[in-house]
């Protein structure tokens, strides 16, 4: 039986001439001079790459792939289509090649699908350049031992052209029948709970929103939240064989932005990437003893003469082949090198190419990924990851990622995320991460809030206090925008965007932003009554306006209506992180009802534990319990002197809460730490056994029918599954027991060295900034990359207790928020979890307090010892 296959050579218009390019590419300065490395992938090409990856086991890079796919696939294929009929699911790899590793991924998908029928529920498209390649191998599959299987289960089609055909030709619906376009856009949810019509632009001003006597809607989101799953048949991407590496690594980010993964959708990609393995191990893989992979790279030199009509073009004997690994970028190079001072004559366009003795032709070149790169690859492509599996020896992985509802890139990058979950450009005022905020980055945390608000919160719930000593659900909706709409007139000199009842309700004396703070100030008491609060609609309608104050004031600081000061920097950048925390807040409260009223957060994959499980116990122990450290000097804080902002118009200046500054030097003494915090398995068998009596039940568990399970906000999960994340639970417990292991909890400034050296930070992979949601085991003690890693997304307590310092100064926009708490009660965490926002977690001077008995905040430790 023929397989179909769709030619799209030329599908995007744009003429790949093959020519052209290689002439161009002689045509460079020497020592710049390349040539186009599809070069190598001709018929003959492709025939000679197979023998590299059959003969030649110095290329680890097919082998390890290919043992993850054989022993992985079937939990590759659940994660990527967990329901394999209802909606059916499109799969495109690109650059399919001999399809060996693929038919594990075939194999394993046709066996989930419980019987046959026409037309078949799934559909895989295999991209390649060569036609006659790509239709012998389709039909090897077609016509192999479960390849007979496939009929009514898995439809095999070839697509013949580049990676930019296939793009495109899926993105026009080729694939699915379906214009790929967002299918995820929190403006729309919004404006359908609100009843207001607000413009997606962040240039939008208060001239673009209803008026204020508009009525709303009573409705809430939760009531009709936007399907994760589309309609539109899923699209799950492969792109194997570490081929993104031949991308420079911008290009390499751009490439994935490019894929038509919907935000928010069932899309996925199956990434393979090498990692930054030895460069021994690397260059040997690339250039085998045997000389296979020789043979293969020579080849590229006749595809290039015959390119521009002159096969002949290059005289073999007078080139070899040479490769090196550039350690600091972390990039295989392979060249062609001229063994003498040769002319190269192009006939047709009469030109000629003087090559001088080893002088260097550039033919490929493979990136490699350390953590840190790529973690940087996925943030910037607007990607996160589902699942990592590594190979034995730890020198490969293929990671499962998916583009969902919304991402908090890297504070280097110069992207930030919309509503609509796509990634655009910044228009920075600031040069640095922790200065002003753009207004972009404005609208990457208006995201999450909505998703938050407006999701995870079903409107049973609206009027409830998941916790003591808090508010009802509904009064945080309504304290963000009103403390946002107070400094924006206080800072403006103008009238307030709502009368004074919003602030009275919303502006009650609790800063919630972290525990169960209740200082009290002037305002009036929050409504006892249901029928008292305002209405969601009401809120959300007053939230539009405020917002639309903010962008207008952007629109003015762009314009040069209104000159930037370092005061307005400060009121932005305290009004943008207090949205962040209140986030956290606002969802630790939310944890405790999860399973039973809190709804899953909307737009990023449901985990599927026991398969991740799996993969946690594959996590390399730390090379060490625990490591010795002092005495050093650590600095803390930083200088941010809030009243110096009347003198200084600085854009570039590091804004922070007032307990962070003036920066000061402290001396650690000698002292041991455990590269790990408590993990929730240790402190059950503790809280069981010698710590009885002695401990409290941790609220982030939930005893159910006997069991003891572990709070998330999909839902309990068993202590098996969560036995390796960091427990979260009061500095009471954690103290008691460290105490009893013979430790204590460090201080802050022990806390503060540790996580200089070995905290890997958002850029490495550590999980905050909602990358995943929740906790994950932790990775610190790594050997390979100098024990850097992750504590697996929770804040860390310390001994040290909140206090006055020398040289502090209580903020002038906000004097109560850590000089309300001066009480000897409240201890020092630091660190982030994994529902705190880049910008706090990853600024070192941030400095965040707790009452030692609070139990519900996401919080862990990990023991010190006395040396």
């Amino acid at each position: 039986m023929s397989t179909e296959i769709v030619d799209l050579r030329g599908y995007t218009n744009v003429v790949d001439d093959l020519g052209k390019q290689v002439l161009d590419g002689l045509s460079r300065p020497v020592g710049e001079r390349e040539l186009p490395t599809v070069l190598l992938y001709d018929q003959r090409g492709l025939r000679l790459y197979d023998e590299i990856t059959t003969k030649a086991p110095e290329y680890y890079l097919f082998g390890a792939e290919e043992a993850i796919l054989t022993s992985h696939a079937g939990d590759i294929v659940k994660l990527m289509q967990p329901d394999v009929t209802a909606p059916a699911g499109v799969m495109l790899e690109l650059g399919a090649g001999s399809l060996r590793k693929t038919s594990h991924i075939l194999r394993c998908l046709s066996h989930l699908v419980p019987t046959s029928s026409n037309p078949a529920p799934i559909t895989y498209y295999a991209l390649d350049l060569e036609e006659s390649e790509l239709r012998r191998t389709l039909g090897e599959i077609v016509v192999s031992d479960f390849g007979k299987d496939l009929p009514g289960k898995i439809e095999i089609k070839g697509l013949c052209g580049t990676f930019s055909d296939g793009i495109e030709f899926a993105r026009k619906g080729g694939c699915t029948n379906q214009y790929r376009e967002s299918k995820f856009d929190l403006d729309a949810l919004v404006d359908r709970v609100s009843g207001a019509t607000r413009s997606s632009s962040l240039s939008s001003t208060p001239s673009e929103n209803r008026s204020d006597d508009e009525e709303g809607s009573n409705s809430t989101a939760a009531s009709s939240p936007p399907s994760s799953e589309s309609l539109e048949p899923p699209l799950h991407i492969m792109f194997l064989g570490s081929s993104i590496g031949n991308f420079n690594r911008e290009d390499a980010a751009g490439f994935i932005r490019s894929l038509p993964l919907r935000p928010g959708s069932a899309d996925t990609l199956l990434l393979g990437l090498d990692h930054d393995n030895e460069k021994e191990l690397i260059e040997e893989a690339y250039n085998d003893p045997n000389g296979y992979t020789q043979k293969f790279i020579m080849n590229g030199l006749k595809v290039a003469g015959r390119a521009v009509g002159a096969e002949n073009l290059f005289d073999e004997s007078k080139w070899d082949y040479v490769n090196l690994y550039n350690v600091t970028e972390r990039c295989h190079e392979a060249y062609f090198r001229s063994k003498c001072r040769q002319v190269i004559v192009d006939r047709s366009m009469g030109n000629e190419f003087v090559f001088l003795e080893n002088e260097r032709l550039k033919i490929e070149q493979s990136y490699k990924y350390s953590d840190e790169d790529a973690y940087s690859l996925f943030s910037d492509g607007n990607v996160r990851p589902i699942h990592r599996w590594s190979d034995k020896n730890s020198r490969y992985s293929l990671w499962l990622l998916e583009r969902p509802a919304f991402i908090f890139p890297l504070l280097k990058s110069p992207f930030s995320c919309t509503r609509k979950g796509e990634l655009v450009r910044k228009t920075p005022i600031s040069s640095i991460p922790f200065g002003i905020p753009s207004r972009e980055d404005w609208d990457n945390v208006w995201a999450l809030w909505d998703t938050v608000s407006l999701q995870m919160i079903p409107p049973s719930m609206l009027s409830q206090k998941p916790i003591d000593l808090r508010h009802i659900c509904l009064f945080y909706l309504g304290h963000i925008p009103t403390f946002l709409d107070i400094h924006l007139t206080s800072l403006l000199q103008e009238k307030p965007t709502e009368p004074e009842y919003f602030q009275n309700v919303f502006e009650r004396g609790i800063d919630p932003h972290v525990d169960d703070r209740t200082v009290a100030h002037s305002h009036s008491e929050v409504p006892q009554r249901d029928e008292d609060w305002p209405q969601l609609s009401t809120i959300l309608q007053f939230q539009s306006r405020v917002r639309a104050r903010l962008l207008k004031l952007y629109d003015d600081l762009f314009s040069g209506r209104k000159p930037m000061t370092r005061r307005i920097g400060r009121v932005l950048f305290m009004t943008y992180e207090h949205e962040g925390m209140h986030a956290e807040t606002l969802l630790y409260m939310l944890l405790q009802r999860a399973g039973t009223g809190t709804l899953p957060p909307q737009g990023f994959r449901i985990p599927q534990w026991e398969i991740l499980a799996k993969g946690w116990e594959t996590i390399p122990p730390p090379y060490s319990d625990r490591v010795e450290l002092g005495p050093e000097e650590v600095l803390l804080g930083h200088d941010d002197i809030e009243n110096e902002d009347f003198q200084s118009d600085s854009v570039d200046h590091e804004f922070g809460w007032d307990n962070e500054s003036p920066q000061r030097k402290v001396l650690v003494g000698k002292f041991a730490i455990e590269w790990r915090p408590i993990t929730n398995g240790q402190f059950y068998q503790f809280y069981i056994g010698e710590g009885k009596g002695c401990v409290d039940f941790p609220a982030s568990w939930v005893m159910e029918n006997g069991e003891t399970k572990v709070r998330t906000l999909y839902g309990p999960v068993p202590m098996k599954i969560a036995e390796h994340w960091p427990v979260m639970t009061t500095y009471n417990n954690l103290s008691t027991y460290a105490t009893v292991k013979g430790g204590r909890i460090p201080t802050e400034p022990e806390l503060r060295l540790f996580y200089d050296k070995f905290e890997s930070g958002y850029e490495g992979g550590s999980n905050y900034g909602f990358r995943i949601w929740h906790p994950v085991p932790a990775t610190t003690g790594g050997k390979k990359n100098g024990g850097r890693g992750g504590n697996g997304g929770v804040w860390e307590w310390t001994s040290t207790l909140l206090d006055n310092f020398e040289g502090f100064s209580p903020s002038v926009l906000y004097p109560g928020y850590s000089m309300d708490f001066f009480d000897g009660d409240h201890q020092i965490v630091l660190g982030g979890s994994y529902a705190t926002i880049p910008r706090l977690a990853g600024r070192r001077t941030v400095r965040n307090w707790y009452q030692g008995n609070y139990p519900y905040a996401w919080i862990g430790a990990r023991i010190a010892y006395d040396i």
